[in-house]
């Protein structure tokens, strides 16, 4: 007879997905992670993996979560500008809160701690900005068609600008403790949806 699992994996992974957006990859040890989710070391193992692979699935839990916050705002009914205005805001307030600050953008995270030399992290960060920049590009599209966009102005263009922008947001809103610095850049690049 097996033996059935004594923690809930679900609520686990959360809690380790918690601990390294806190940590990031390298300052988290399996130690680390063992004492965090309160299971054993050869239970983390059976269920997740070794620490790169419970890192993986902790940031796929990350994206999902976030990708269908933004879908669900982007995606509205009705005028499309006001929505993609609230979410370049919301990054910037975000970035620049005293609460947000310490941890930042998961996914931005894993791009700067990772993306140089981890194919699999690098992977999952391209994919979550080629999913961010195609709902910026969709809800720009619709702005576009409904005469919210300036003629002249190329959606695909503007959408990967402000998702280069939104993740620009994220590193130096952690680097810097003047909220100006990260609010007055994205009320600027606003003003090309103009």
């Amino acid at each position: 007879m097996a033996r059935t699992k004594e923690f809930d994996p679900d609520a686990a992974l959360q809690s380790a997905l918690e601990l390294f957006w806190r940590r990031g990859y390298e300052a988290t040890s399996m130690a680390d992670l063992v004492a965090h989710l309160g299971i054993g070391r050869a239970s983390v193992y059976a269920t997740f993996g070794n620490k790169h692979e419970l890192y993986l699935k902790a940031l796929d839990r990350y994206n999902e979560n976030h990708d269908l916050a933004l879908l669900h705002e982007l995606s509205r009914p009705g005028p499309a500008l006001p929505a993609v205005r609230t979410v370049v805001r919301r990054f910037a307030a975000e970035a620049s809160s005293e609460d947000q600050r310490d941890k930042g953008c998961f996914v931005t995270n894993t791009a700067v701690e990772l993306g140089a030399w981890d194919s699999a992290a690098a992977g999952r960060v391209a994919a979550s900005w080629d999913h961010i920049e195609t709902l910026l590009h969709s809800a720009l599209v619709r702005a576009h068609a409904q005469g919210e966009l300036p003629a002249d102005r190329d959606p695909g263009a503007l959408a990967r600008m402000l998702l280069v922008l939104m993740q620009g947001l994220r590193v130096v809103g952690k680097a810097s403790s003047d909220p100006r610095r990260v609010v007055d850049a994205a009320e600027q690049a606003l003003r090309l949806l103009d």
